[in-house]
């Protein structure tokens, strides 16, 4: 299989890459079938490599020059790139790896093209000449995978694409680990306050995310309620985040723990998971948020109402900083059983995001 990514950076898809090689290794189904994974990483940050076990048969692939002749140079460097390694299946993940899928337009192999979501260019509505590329390149004969409906309804409804090649794969996690650390091991792990409640958020700092819309929401938090903001993560924004914290005046606050490879040390520390992001679809981490029992405060944004249980969708509103401001302030308030809420969302995660579930859908696609 070779699998182009826009960037094998570590995130939500490309972890989900790594958690789905792992568990086909883990049952058996990547040996008996003979499966080896080519992974190409456009920007060439292979971040996430890391998730890998040891059982998975990978290796990297760099990405070929395709000169200064644009878009028609890209496609003819991927497709000659695709004929030279001869793969059964190519799979091409998001906007970013578009022209691999144009350049297997006349098919080399299957092909399988999953998308989890756009950036901010397409936060509000879809560019037409994007969507008329998809159009074109996708419609003829690749399956398109999502893990949202929206996306789904997107594809099937805006882009056009034939339903019968649209395929919706809820995304999991490995539930085990949640439960296994204490508040007060996670709290005293990461040097947090221990008399106040925490707010948190998992993520890769992109700009996306608009964390500083989160930092702006805690601001405003703050003049009514004596509480800490953990922004677990790295990236791009880190630096850019934690001045705006200075700016805003938060100081101690504020923490930065940096990235975070196992969540469930670190989730139990929280009171309310927070999400701030422009753009999302089916978010890992709110997932791992609620299998850690936790309530959430986001933005109307993707699939998040419908992830999170029916105890918890007042608190997922609007678009904007007032209304995750306010959310957040409404589960810090009194009269709210923050404790309730975190635990429908306990077993709402245990019941519908499985990964066992998510790893049988997929390799039913990929050795179709």
């Amino acid at each position: 299989m070779l699998h182009v990514f826009p960037t094998f950076e570590v995130g939500g898809q490309q972890m989900r890459a790594a958690a789905l090689a792992n568990g086909m290794a883990r049952v058996g189904g990547m040996a008996s079938e003979g499966i080896h994974n080519l992974v190409l990483s456009l920007n060439g940050d292979m971040g996430c490599a890391e998730r890998f076990s040891d059982e998975v048969s990978w290796e990297p692939v760099a990405a070929p020059a395709s000169g200064s002749v644009g878009l028609v140079g890209c496609i003819l460097a991927a497709r000659k790139t695709i004929a030279a390694l001869k793969p059964d299946l190519l799979l091409t993940y998001n906007w970013g790896a578009i022209e691999w899928a144009a350049a297997n337009y006349w098919p080399l192999c299957r092909h399988i093209h999953i998308e989890d979501g756009f950036g901010r260019e397409e936060a509000e509505g879809q560019i037409r000449r994007r969507v008329l590329f998809r159009r074109l390149v996708l419609s003829r004969r690749s399956r398109v995978a999502f893990p949202s409906h929206t996306l789904y309804d997107i594809a099937r409804d805006i882009w056009r694409l034939p339903e019968a090649r649209l395929c919706y794969i809820p995304n999991g996690i490995d539930l085990a680990p949640f439960g296994s650390v204490s508040r007060e091991e996670a709290r005293m792990s990461f040097a947090l306050p221990h008399g106040k409640p925490v707010i948190g958020t998992l993520a890769t700092l992109r700009p996306e995310k608009n964390l500083g819309r989160l930092l702006e929401a805690f601001h405003g938090v703050c003049q009514d309620v004596d509480c800490h903001l953990v922004i677990a993560g790295d990236g791009s924004e880190r630096a850019g985040l934690e001045a705006h914290a200075r700016r805003l005046g938060l100081g101690d606050a504020v923490s930065f723990p940096g990235f975070i490879k196992a969540p469930h040390t670190i989730l139990p520390a929280f009171d309310i998971f927070a999400l701030s992001s422009d753009t999302e679809q089916m978010p890992l981490s709110i997932m791992e948020a609620m299998a850690a029992g936790l309530p959430v405060a986001s933005l109307d944004v993707g699939d998040v109402r419908h992830m999170v249980a029916q105890e918890n969708r007042d608190y997922i509103s609007g678009r904007e900083l007032p209304a995750l401001t306010g959310s957040l302030l409404a589960l810090l308030g009194g009269s709210v059983d923050r404790a309730a809420i975190g635990g429908a969302n306990k077993r709402l995660a245990e019941y519908e995001f499985d990964d066992e579930k998510m790893l049988s859908s997929w390799k039913d696609l990929f050795i179709d």
